[in-house]
């Protein structure tokens, strides 16, 4: 993986692609390349570096015809010669490919035997070498046939200089999107790439290819049976992947959160009955009376989402709930429950281990729903029904906005299964009361952005660091970690604070800061004697609160608004975001594009 373009039209291809390939820049990647047919061959130019290295050592070529990449090594290290696009050993045919092929090295095995020269070390040159081989009538024909023997994930397009007026695609797990223009038709990954020059687009399916032309398409599957497919309109407009006047993304997005959390509310509480209204769900009150079990399923924050949605679940509606990583479930052959139901969260709508869960328990019979912010994604369309983000579109790798929109979709369906048990409608007008409230108290938390800036700043030359935090804030303290990990490279470790001395306190001392995270609860006392232990042993201490405690007992505290106690982790989570951008900041760091890391996670 991470990023694909392709144009086919009448203005020079190479400016398309290249823009195509900057509003991806965000998916993370190592390398870049473009490949475009020019006097009968393919003419490629590829670069390990950024956009702006290839674009400078791209020339004016009036080709209208290419596709493109930027690729995030799974297979060889970033280079030159294993960036893609890869051409085969004629230069007839190049590809760009996103995925793994599982049965890669078997096959570059049987090529290399018939006398096939490699040049690169990926996966995806054999992909190159095996469509050149055959002999078909047509293109689509050739990529059918060579993806037969191919096992593993992939979107992918080729390019044949033979018949430059098409392009084929394909998909099994790896998202590719087609858009409509007028006398042009655009190829990407993701609806970023395209929706600067047209909304109305069409997803494919897994099993689906395509012969594109400037003049439109046509699916089938890899089975050569023929499909249909009705073009949607994508409701994002070019500047809503702008940066708007802000650093970077992550700092814009952040901003967001009380505009996006106000959406994800809009026209779902009801006060009048004190509940949620999630249409999106295909479940009447004796269905969600049914269910006597609910389960997230989720990878890196979106896991960590779960865990929260499962404890307000079991809050407020009383039934057992529990979160895992998807990437675990699909390969511990679960015991699925008739009587549960399944919640798969993900911001992009296309990682590969959830959707990989999702279609385990279809298999299975199980019931599940999506939870996601891309409308015709692979989960949204794999499970049928769920609940749509609203986050607006999410350029930086670390998620923000939409992290927080998933615990407040999850908070309304805490209060919906409640509402349709026991809970009163007296503690359910106080929930909505409490979710009315957020995006202003959100925006509380965001101006205390200066205060926390200098406390980033203190601690930003530790090395390490512990988040720690009780029941409810367990999974907070997990995804600050994950955030100052991730865009910061410190390492941070999160801990139960129970546990703290089982243990990691061994750890602690004078350059091993800790974040405690203490909600106002029953545990403040708890959480107070878990701070003394820390201190009693020269361990700095960030106390992350809406609670009253001592004076002078921590080093720094970060206070939030107190609302309802429900709610509280959705309010603890946005200052560790903020910490762990002004860490990264003061550290010079790629906040919007971290190393090895991708925003859309579409390989194992």
């Amino acid at each position: 993986m991470c990023g694909i373009v392709g144009y086919l039209g009448v203005r020079p291809a190479t400016p398309v692609l290249v823009e195509g390939l900057h509003r991806l820049e965000y998916r993370g990647y190592d390398s870049a390349g473009v490949a475009v047919v020019r006097d009968g061959d393919i003419v490629v130019t590829k670069t390990a570096g950024r956009v702006r290295d290839l674009r400078d050592k791209l020339a004016d070529n009036p080709a209208t015809v290419g596709i493109a990449h930027t690729r995030w090594a799974t297979h060889g290290e970033p280079s030159d010669r294993n960036a893609h696009p890869h051409l085969d050993a004629t230069g007839r045919v190049a590809v760009v490919h996103n995925g793994i092929i599982e049965n890669a090295e078997q096959l570059r095995a049987q090529l290399t035997a018939d006398g096939v020269v490699f040049v690169s070390e990926t996966d995806t040159e054999v992909l190159a070498h095996l469509v050149a081989r055959e002999d078909a009538a047509t293109l689509e024909d050739a990529v059918r046939a060579a993806l037969r023997g191919v096992e593993g994930t992939y979107g992918l397009v080729v390019l044949d200089r033979s018949r430059p007026g098409e392009l084929v695609v394909a998909r099994n797990g790896s998202p590719i999107v087609l858009g409509i223009g007028d006398g042009e038709m655009f190829i990407a990954s993701d609806v970023a790439a395209l929706v600067h020059h047209t909304q109305q687009v069409v997803f494919l399916d897994d099993g689906e290819l395509a012969t594109v032309t400037a003049e439109g398409f046509r699916t089938s599957t890899v089975e050569a049976r023929r499909t249909s497919k009705t073009p949607t309109t994508v409701e994002h407009a070019a500047d809503d992947y702008e940066l708007g006047g802000h650093t970077d993304f992550m700092r814009k997005e952040m901003a967001e959160q009380p505009e996006a959390i106000a959406r994800a509310l809009r026209g779902r509480l009801d006060e009048r009955f004190a509940t949620a209204h999630l249409g999106g769900l295909g479940l009447d009150p004796m269905a969600l009376r049914a269910v006597k079990r609910v389960k997230f399923l989720g990878c890196g924050s979106a896991y960590y989402a779960g865990q929260m949605g499962a404890a307000l679940v079991e809050e407020l509606a009383r039934i057992p709930a529990d979160a895992e990583p998807a990437s675990e479930f699909r390969y511990r052959n679960p015991v699925v429950d008739p009587d549960a139901l399944y919640v798969a969260v993900s911001q992009s709508g296309e990682t590969i281990d959830t959707l990989a869960a999702v279609q385990e328990l279809r298999r299975k019979g199980g019931r599940v729903i999506g939870a996601v912010n891309v409308v015709g994604s692979a989960i949204a369309r794999e499970c049928g029904s769920g609940v749509f983000l609203h986050a607006g579109p999410e350029v930086s790798v670390a998620s923000t906005k939409a992290l927080t929109n998933m615990t407040v979709s999850f908070a309304m369906l805490a209060l919906l299964l409640g509402r349709v048990r026991d809970l009163s409608a007296a503690a359910g007008a106080r929930i909505v009361t409490g979710l009315r409230a957020l995006p202003g108290q959100v925006e509380r938390v965001l101006a205390d952005d200066a205060e926390i800036a200098r406390i980033a700043k203190r601690y930003a030359h530790a090395r390490h660091m512990f988040f720690l935090g009780r029941v409810s804030g367990w999974p907070v303290a997990r995804e600050g970690a994950q955030k100052l990990k991730e865009i910061s490279y410190i390492h941070a470790e999160a801990y139960q604070a129970a546990e703290l001395k089982h243990g990691p306190l061994a750890l602690v001392d004078a350059d091993m800061p800790s974040v405690v995270i203490v909600p106002a609860d029953d545990l403040v006392a708890k959480n107070i004697g878990t701070i003394e232990q820390v201190k009693a042993r020269g361990g700095p201490v960030i106390v992350i609160t809406n609670a009253d405690l001592p004076d002078g007992l921590a080093d720094e505290v970060i206070r939030v608004p107190r609302g309802e106690p429900e709610l509280d982790p959705i309010l603890l989570t946005i200052p560790l975001q903020l910490l762990a951008y002004h860490t990264a900041s003061a550290l010079g760091r790629d906040i919007d594009k971290p190393r090895n890391l991708a925003k859309s996670v579409t390989v194992e």
